[in-house]
């Protein structure tokens, strides 16, 4: 079957890992509330791939939503705490998810996926967002010294490292950037859904805890 992580566990306050010496910490980190005037979400590196981003084929309701980081701080014998961004989650509701699926794109057929397998976003410049496609389209439009000047610290913090921006003056849509995981990759999404079958959230993994 596709990759398919235990985000509960990902999304646990003082949750604890183990893997090879290594221990990972889970701690919350509030990074702000995404404005979605369409309700169609993509999750990309818009600092490379605003031109290309696509939204999911799950759909929420137009309105405005809390966006949380869930980093896990690593700690190995002779390093001090490396925190990490583990997980981003756009929650849509309070209620519980009772399941996981991965989120597609148009077109995207999760059945020719080999096991483990998955589809996600490229990630170039280290950063990560959730948010509505209209926000990252009108990013499509701005030039290097923009992004710079918005997104593009002179000295990164360490993750998350949220960066939140208004990009679509015309709506308030806005893209909020954080850290991705342990940088450059390849990262997956996933919708949640509650027991009635609504929409509960959507989580990019950065894939940060080994065998999770």
């Amino acid at each position: 079957m596709p990759y398919s992580p235990d985000l509960n566990a990902i999304m646990t306050r003082g949750a604890r890992f183990e893997r090879d010496d290594i221990e990972y910490v889970i701690e919350q980190f509030p990074v702000g509330a995404v404005t979605a005037p369409t309700g169609e979400i993509t999750a990309c590196d818009p600092l490379t791939s605003a031109h290309g981003a696509e939204p999911f084929t799950a759909t929420i309701k137009p309105g405005t939503y809390p966006l949380t980081a869930w980093v896990a701080v690593i700690h190995q014998d002779g390093n001090g705490p490396q925190p990490r961004t583990a997980a981003l989650h756009l929650a849509v509701t309070d209620q519980p998810t009772v399941r996981w699926e991965l989120a597609l794109n148009q077109g995207q057929d999760p059945g020719v996926l080999d096991s483990d397998g998955y589809f996600g976003y490229p990630v170039d410049a280290g950063v990560g967002t959730l948010a509505d496609l209209t926000a990252v389209a009108a990013m499509a439009g701005w030039d290097y010294d923009q992004l710079e000047d918005v997104y593009i610290p002179a000295r990164a913090a360490p993750g998350p490292a949220p960066i939140d921006a208004i990009t679509d003056e015309a709506t308030g849509a806005n893209v909020i950037v954080v850290s991705s995981g342990w940088g450059d990759g390849v990262y997956p999404t996933f919708v949640g859904y509650a027991a009635d079958g609504s929409i509960t959230g959507f989580v990019t993994d950065f894939l940060v805890i080994p065998d999770l």
